[in-house]
């Protein structure tokens, strides 16, 4: 596939997760007849999720809601890249999405209707503070005001991400995120959203998917503001660490009810053979990709994500800051979708070589992605391949839950995204039905899978599917489909999928033969 296909295709599947001998990737040889990845329909029949489970699904301000510049807002990094001829494929915007700045009350009827008790949703930093700093926009926080008490009229819990990629263009223009004065700004922010909203909204996460904040826009050149500096990168994770943990106390400081967890990028990624290096690659990658940001709330230092010493001087690391960063969460959210698999370059030559292709290197740059964690990363196809080009591994569900339960002594843990892209539309001999099929099949091998951790002891308390509808998918533009709800970007026509009918099933029953 394509630069911008392997970019868009492998955000959400962007980390890795070491895992123990007995999961290696080279150590579980398949048998011919067994399709690759696949789940037994034993394993699907008998799952059964516990009482009080909550069933949701995620969106994002800039990918649904549109009205990107009404009552306010401000210019968004986001706004100024699809508004860039050449950036999304099609040349379109996310200037009105799924219109959800006007349209929510029947995207939360729709909700309703499946039964769906949590709604992950992010709020636009640039409507609240049009130049990223300053008094807020009341304009903005009342229409979120609005829209979390239709959630609660709705019996739908509203879980808060303060910030999903949209940055306030203003504040890109001052150094962006490898701007160590971010995290102030970003801590002031969060402070009046709790100060606002925190009498309704109990469940906050500061960031989605920091680490791709940081790499995509800063290193890869991928995504806004297209920088290709490793030492940016660097900084911006940096800063972005501080602010999870400056917004987690400011928050906590203006809403006592207040819960302050994560919404991580997560993924197993399994060495490519069985020897001490590929092993010891695969735990840089999980370091760096999976738990650095979780690490740094946890215990207030950085995983050992490095061959020898961290940059710490690259990072902008001051003496102190061990202490800034420590800010334990009260329940730890990740993503997945599908896996890698991890391989040592350590021992060659680094060569400042290679081309940055969305989350990784690739595979052939001498030396690995970046000369400090010297690995390689590769997106596997062993098993079939979604529309959107992610591999279908389910067992991944498993060994990442299982992995992060282990090692955070069985945290509480909501998965704040899973889900898959297929381009199934309106069937005319269906009388405009939706059968998508492989999208139900790939929700029930991979909540098995989850029902199984569960089984065995790790503290799930909730599923959010990505995603509610049809949205904006950043660079793809409109060409990918994750939603259980189809929407017809021309007229804004919402119809359910087969699948959003059998996940309010599931959502209803706990179960995932119905």
């Amino acid at each position: 596939m394509d630069r911008r296909q392997f970019t868009t295709r492998s955000l959400a599947a962007a980390a890795g997760a070491v895992l123990h001998r007995p999961y290696s990737y080279a150590a579980a040889p398949l048998s011919a007849d067994q399709v690759p990845g696949a789940v037994p329909d034993s394993l699907i029949q008998k799952a059964r999720f516990p009482e009080g489970f909550l069933w949701g699904t995620a969106t994002a301000s800039y990918q649904v809601e549109g009205a990107w510049n009404e009552d306010g807002k401000g210019e968004s990094i986001w706004d100024r890249f699809t508004h860039t001829p050449g950036k999304v494929r099609g040349g379109v915007t996310g200037d009105v999405a799924c219109d959800q700045y006007h349209l929510y009350p029947q995207d939360i009827a729709l909700a309703k209707r499946l039964n769906q008790k949590s709604q992950r949703f992010s709020i636009s930093w640039p409507r609240i503070q049009p130049d990223g700093t300053g008094a807020p926009n009341m304009k903005g926080l009342d229409h979120y005001s609005r829209f979390v008490d239709a959630l609660l009229e709705a019996g739908i819990r509203p879980w808060c991400t303060m910030y999903h990629w949209d940055l306030p263009q203003a504040l890109e223009d001052r150094g962006g995120w490898p701007n160590r004065d971010l995290a102030n700004y970003f801590a002031d922010y969060a402070g009046i959203l709790a100060k606002h909203l925190g009498d309704r909204i109990t469940v906050w996460a500061p960031f989605n998917m920091p680490w791709a904040i940081a790499f995509m826009g800063y290193a890869a050149g991928a995504f806004p503001p297209c920088r290709t500096s490793f030492s940016d990168f660097l900084k911006a994770a940096h800063t972005l660490a501080l602010a999870q943990a400056e917004a987690h106390r400011a928050v906590k400081a203006a809403s006592p009810q207040a819960t302050v967890g994560s919404a991580y990028e997560m993924a197993p990624a399994y060495p490519k053979t069985d020897s001490d290096d590929d092993r010891a690659a695969a735990a840089r990658y999980h370091a760096m990709n999976n738990v650095f940001f979780l690490e740094a709330a946890m215990h207030g230092r950085y995983p050992k994500a490095f061959v020898g010493e961290p940059p710490y001087e690259l990072m902008g690391f001051k003496a102190g800051d061990e202490k800034l960063l420590y800010a334990p969460l009260d329940w730890v959210g990740f993503h997945f979708y599908t896996r890698r698999i991890v391989s040592d370059a350590s021992k060659e030559r680094f060569l400042g070589g290679g081309n940055f292709s969305g989350t990784e290197i690739e595979s052939n740059s001498p030396g690995g992605r970046d000369p400090y964690t010297r690995f390689r990363a590769a997106m596997p196809t062993e098993g079939p391949l979604t529309d959107a080009g992610l591999e279908v591994w389910p067992r991944g569900m498993y060994d990442l839950v299982s992995q992060i339960s282990r090692d955070y002594d069985h945290p509480v843990i909501e998965i704040t995204e899973s889900g898959c892209g297929y381009l199934d539309g309106p069937d005319e001999e269906e009388n405009g039905r939706i059968p998508d099929g492989r999208r139900i099949r790939w929700y029930r091998e991979v909540l098995a899978e989850l029902a199984r951790a569960i089984d065995d002891g790790a503290r799930v308390r909730a599923f959010h599917a990505w995603t509610l509808l049809d949205n904006f998918q950043w660079a793809e533009g409109y060409t990918e489909r994750y939603g259980l709800i189809y929407t017809d970007f021309r007229n804004q026509k919402r119809t359910i999928k087969d699948s959003g009918l059998w996940y309010g099933r599931v959502a209803a029953s706990n179960r995932l033969n119905v």
